[in-house]
């Protein structure tokens, strides 16, 4: 695959592009017969970002294109921007991604800012994020965000080859805080991957829910789906037709008005948890999407909420923590259990309701 310029690298620096070269075989087809769309090659390099952000990249300017090709060595000359996330790339074809400022991981110490390493080894690095902070850039959020610090602190900068930078094994919403298990080379990425693919890997959260449950615990298992009614794109709603799903839950401890519930996801749908506590009558405190009214969803993105949603809300995020999580070590199998203590805010909102 194509590199950086430069045989030495230095790791600690932050590269302001990178080189890629379009080569058929590394996706198993003919060089005389390969096509492949431009957002869909960047996003096979640029894993740690979504498909929809590759696409912002694109049309923003930020990528630039040669169409050389075997029969047209030369191309077109160096290579220009092109816009169109859709545009079909040949074999042999130069892709350049040039790196915006702001994407730039603006941690340049030691200090990883308050995020918190869990877990270290070789192959492994689990931490603890604190709320309010993305996993990875998407759509508004472009920096500072949990991948990028990781990156500034392990040296990787922005290495975009194959086998460059530690990669995320799975994700969590930005206001949720909590355990990130990230791989730091790719073989150890791979085996993480596979082990949350399969539904290998025990997870546990912390919610602080409103009201209090009769019940110390049980299992919800109302299937999910896309809500047909919210003009939220990404609301899930409990359905009959939705995918079958499966939260066990108990009650770790009972407020005046509040619960602490711990719940472990037996299958892994979009806001699962959020989703079937709303449904048995428990929303999470401060979940803007699945409590009191979902416009306050749209006031959040707006910048418009005021005091009286805050007070309505109880935290300005939803109260969920990943808090444990129990996998093998992608080096030798063995049994790793990480847990993450419950953050100040929640821990706060609990002390005062006791």
């Amino acid at each position: 695959m194509g590199g950086v310029h430069g045989k030495d690298r230095d790791l600690s620096q932050t590269k302001t592009e990178v080189v890629l070269r379009v080569d058929a075989s590394a996706f198993g087809a003919r060089h005389d017969q390969f096509e492949m769309r431009l957002d869909a090659f960047l996003a096979h390099h640029l894993s740690w970002r979504s498909r929809s952000s590759v696409q912002e990249l694109v049309r923003d300017g930020f990528v630039l294109v040669d169409g050389s090709t075997p029969d047209k060595p030369n191309g077109s000359g160096a290579p220009a921007m092109d816009t169109r996330p859709g545009r079909k790339l040949r074999h042999g074809s130069t892709v350049v991604v040039v790196i915006p400022e702001p994407l730039r991981a603006p941690v340049t110490s030691a200090d990883p800012g308050g995020v918190v390493v869990l877990h270290e080894d070789p192959a492994v690095l689990v931490v603890d994020k604190p709320p309010g902070m993305p996993v990875h850039p998407s759509g508004r959020y472009l920096s500072d965000t949990l991948i990028q610090r990781v990156h500034a602190i392990y040296g990787a900068g922005y290495e975009l080859e194959q086998g460059g930078a530690p990669r995320l094994a799975h994700r969590i919403d930005k206001d949720t805080s909590g355990i990130v298990v990230i791989g730091r080379h790719p073989e150890a990425h791979m085996e993480l991957r596979r082990q949350f693919e399969q539904r290998e890997v025990e997870k546990e959260y912390l919610a602080l829910v409103w009201g209090l449950p009769q019940k110390d615990g049980g299992a919800i298992e109302f299937p999910i789906g896309q809500s047909r009614v919210s003009r939220i794109d990404l609301k899930m709603a409990v359905m009959a037709d939705g995918a079958p799903c499966r939260t066990e839950w108990r009650v770790v401890e009972r407020g005046r008005d509040c619960a602490l519930v711990a719940c472990k996801p037996i299958t892994g749908r979009q806001h699962q948890i959020r989703v079937h506590l709303s449904a048995i009558g428990h929303a999470i405190v401060g979940d803007k999407l699945y409590g009191p009214d979902d416009a306050l969803f749209e006031k959040s993105l707006e910048g418009t909420l005021d005091e009286r949603d805050l007070e309505l809300l109880g935290l300005p995020r939803q109260a969920l923590h990943a808090h444990r999580i129990v996998f093998r070590t992608p080096h030798g199998g063995a049994r790793l259990e990480v847990s993450a203590p419950l953050p100040r805010d929640m821990s706060d909102y609990l002390d005062e309701r006791r």
